[in-house]
């Protein structure tokens, strides 16, 4: 057929006639640019890039004032401590007394010094004058040796708190996270603070301690030489300033410089990262060289570390001139400050071994400073990812299941819902709007219906996994509201189209479903791989049991989808609950695995105290359920046995007929209404 000949109707019925796409009413697409570029136009990155979840506080330190750092630094500091206290209380006491005295000891250590000036300045020969500084040289040499020793004790202890300050939040955030309630988890603004805790709050709860101690460490300093300059001479004190805070100033700057750059370096670094993963992930690795797209990426790639490297000259080169100024401004005042010295020692004011003290104690005070606002900077914008990953757990401590109620039945002969509805956060259509229905112990329950429709949102009600927010959900009596949400969960075995994957043995792949990877009841094991289908699986594997189901491993095993499927199933039925529900189990297996399956857990020996829910796309698999619920926008709208349903000729007649006339050779009538078991 030509392009401008017109499709004509076929007269085989059972060959569709090819239609055209309907597009919007009135759109009309231009044709595309000869060329543009891959990522933003904007000389500046960060334009085109929405700020990741986890970098909100990335650069926060350079937006802030010096008052609003310094007013920050007192709570940051008590935060830091009662972390501390809480996790180690002496080796928390032993970094506050061993900061405090070796912060003595550099003192006094100074003043030695200065002591040491006084008698090599002294009237005299000079060979009596450096004698009876010996005993002064001597304890200068004792105090310095103190300090190094207190200070390898401030190491000491610090190493002993931080990694359990960092373990417990860890095992607090992990515990919290792991137990609330699943429709808190479906939140994708929760996942995302989750993540940024995880990912930011953790990672700096870990070095903010070592940088709170190095703060201490340099603000004590100041105070020391603070404290011998007003020993010298009074007036010494306000000349610290005319020298020290120029290099604070520009120290500030380059600070604040570095985190601005920070910020357009990670930006660039996300991109990056987009292009390395492409090139290196195995999903993407067949269409790449199918398209052959490497060098469209490559080239890409290039270019952004180029632009990397720029960035990283950029900030070099700004550090080195913001430097060179705090330096030169620093040695104006320097040099104030040594006239101011010489005009006092001119007047008499102050002997000439104060003088020359004074100068080893400013620039001493210099040193500090400047560590002090290097440490302050990085402290400042660091607690602000410790205070949010406390504020985030704390809201978890507001999110746990019922606890400590009554325990769920460890068998339950009925399970009532009456009159339940369910809405997700952020949606105004419910899930589920007055669904009520009897599941009994020794039956086969099916859900059916098309996608959306409430099928599965009613199974998690029915698993403890959601709590209605209308209506109630009794188990033989009791609402499940009144149980303790753990063990109620611990009652139902759960199988879902797209189970976990866990990187772990084959037998520890089935053991989970009860609370352990270690141990295991080697029947059951047996039993349930057997009955779905995954005992060939196993047996086909190297080391069978002990084989480890990830590639992540030397020698871990690959598994197909279908394969994974039947292990799926098989640590559901390991879990031996009182209720078993099946969310689409068979969805990827073959014709024959899902026959297999559906035997032994539909058709076969079915315990008595044991209710089971299957939900299915596939009708034919649920023929010879007890009864079938057809869901419809949250609602139940027919429920009945097969035979039942069929007769009705409603919708689960329709679907079923649908899906029926698939599987005949000669075209089947077509059925009015439009819906399918497909969506």
């Amino acid at each position: 057929m030509s392009e401008t000949d017109e499709p004509t109707a076929s007269t085989d019925p059972r060959k569709e006639v090819p239609r055209q796409v309907p597009t919007p009413r009135g759109a009309v697409l231009a044709l595309p640019p000869s060329s543009m570029p891959a990522g933003p136009a904007s000389d500046d990155i960060t334009d085109g890039l929405k700020e990741a979840y986890w970098s909100i506080y990335d650069g926060a330190a350079a937006q802030a004032t010096v008052g609003q750092i310094l007013a920050g630094l007192p709570r940051t500091v008590r935060q830091i401590g009662r972390l501390a206290w809480r996790t180690d209380r002496p080796a928390t006491v032993a970094v506050v007394v061993l900061q405090l005295v070796s912060a003595a000891m550099s003192a006094f250590g100074l003043a030695a010094s200065v002591a040491v000036l006084q008698q090599l300045f002294a009237q005299g020969p000079t060979p009596d004058k450096v004698r009876a500084a010996v005993p002064q040289i001597l304890l200068v040499v004792a105090f310095l040796a103190a300090r190094a020793l207190l200070e390898a004790g401030v190491s000491v202890a610090q190493a002993r708190v931080t990694p359990k300050i960092r373990t417990a939040l860890e095992s607090d955030f992990l515990q919290l996270t792991a137990h609330v309630r699943l429709e808190v988890v479906d939140d994708s603004d929760w996942h995302d603070d989750a993540y940024r805790a995880n990912d930011r709050g953790l990672f700096y709860a870990r070095q903010i301690v070592g940088q709170v101690v190095s703060l201490a460490s340099a603000f004590l300093g100041l105070i020391g030489t603070a404290g011998v300059l007003t020993v010298l001479h009074p007036l010494l004190l306000p000349l610290l300033p005319l020298s020290v805070l120029p290099v604070g100033a520009a120290a500030v700057r380059t600070a604040r410089a570095r985190f601005h750059s920070f910020r357009r370096w990670n930006a660039l670094q996300r991109r990056v990262r987009v292009f390395s993963w492409l090139l290196l992930d195995r999903d993407s690795a067949a269409e790449l060289r199918a398209d052959t797209a490497q060098k469209a990426l490559l080239d890409e790639h290039r270019r952004l570390t180029t632009r990397i490297a720029e960035e990283d000259t950029r900030l070099g080169v700004s550090a080195a001139w913001l430097t060179l100024a705090g330096q030169g401004l620093g040695g104006i005042g320097a040099g104030v400050t040594y006239v101011a010295l010489g005009a006092m020692l001119i007047a008499g004011w102050l002997p000439l071994a104060a003088g020359a003290g004074a100068v080893i104690a400013i620039q001493a005070g210099r040193t500090s400073l400047t560590q002090f606002v290097e440490v302050a900077h990085l402290v400042y914008e660091h607690a602000l990812w410790v205070t949010d990953l406390l504020a985030f757990q704390e809201r978890c401590r507001t999110l746990q299941p019922c606890h400590g109620r009554r325990q769920a039945p460890r068998t339950v002969a009925e399970i009532v819902l009456q009159n339940v509805g369910y809405t997700y956060p952020g949606n105004d259509t419910p899930a589920l709007d007055g669904i009520s229905l009897t599941l009994r112990a020794g039956e086969t329950v099916a859900f059916v219906g098309l996608n959306g429709s409430g099928k599965s949102t009613c199974s998690r009600l029915i698993a403890g996994l959601y709590t209605p927010q209308k209506g109630s959900v009794l188990w033989d009596g009791v609402d499940a509201a009144d149980l303790d949400t753990e063990s109620l969960q611990q009652r139902v075995a759960t199988v879902l189209q797209d189970p976990v994957r866990f990187p772990f043995s084959a037998l520890a792949n089935l053991t989970v479903s009860r609370g352990t990877l270690t141990e295991a009841d080697p029947q059951r094991a047996l039993a349930a791989a057997r009955a779905s289908g995954a005992a060939q699986v196993i047996a086909g594997l190297p080391g069978t049991w002990q084989a480890l189901l990830s590639k992540r491993f030397r020698d871990g095993q690959e598994l197909s989808a279908g394969q994974w499927a039947k292990i799926a199933v098989a640590r559901g039925l390991y879990k031996d609950a009182p209720v078993l529900l099946l969310d689409e189990p068979t969805a990827s297996m073959d014709p024959r695995a899902e026959h297999d399956v559906y035997q032994a857990v539909l058709r076969g020996k079915l315990r008595d105290d044991q209710i089971t829910v299957l939900i299915s796309h596939r009708l034919a698999s649920v023929v010879d359920c007890d009864h079938i619920y057809v869901f419809d926008a949250g609602r139940i709208t027919e429920s009945g046995s097969h035979q039942d349903l069929m007769s009705l000729g409603g919708d689960y007649a329709q679907m079923f007929t649908l899906q029926a006339a698939g599987y005949q050779t000669e075209p089947a009538t077509p059925v009015s209404d439009s819906r399918t078991a497909h969506s």
